[in-house]
């Protein structure tokens, strides 16, 4: 896990594992953390009842978080309308 990670990077992280098409390997490639380090991250900063929740989710057929579950035809980490949203900070990095 990436010692020197700040509150919006945090929050970043958190966003991005609630997100069911934002695979585990999206996350680490951009900010460091392992599937392990994001659910570490995610028990530490989430209510129980949350956490519990995520996780159930995570678990699920809905959530496209492992890229085994996740069609051959999703190569891509962003909606593909990401950069037709406005205001959008992300999409002008």
């Amino acid at each position: 896990m990436v010692d020197k990670t700040t509150e919006i990077d945090i929050d970043r992280i958190i966003e991005m594992a609630w997100e069911d098409r934002t695979p585990f390997s999206a996350i680490e490639m951009q900010f460091g953390y392992t599937e392990s380090d994001v659910i570490k991250l995610m028990r530490n900063e989430l209510k129980l009842s949350s956490f519990k929740l995520w996780r159930k989710r995570v678990n699920s057929k809905v959530s496209k978080k492992h890229l085994s579950k996740r069609s051959s035809d999703i190569n891509r980490f962003k909606c593909s309308r990401q950069n037709a949203i406005s205001n959008n900070k992300i999409s002008k990095r």
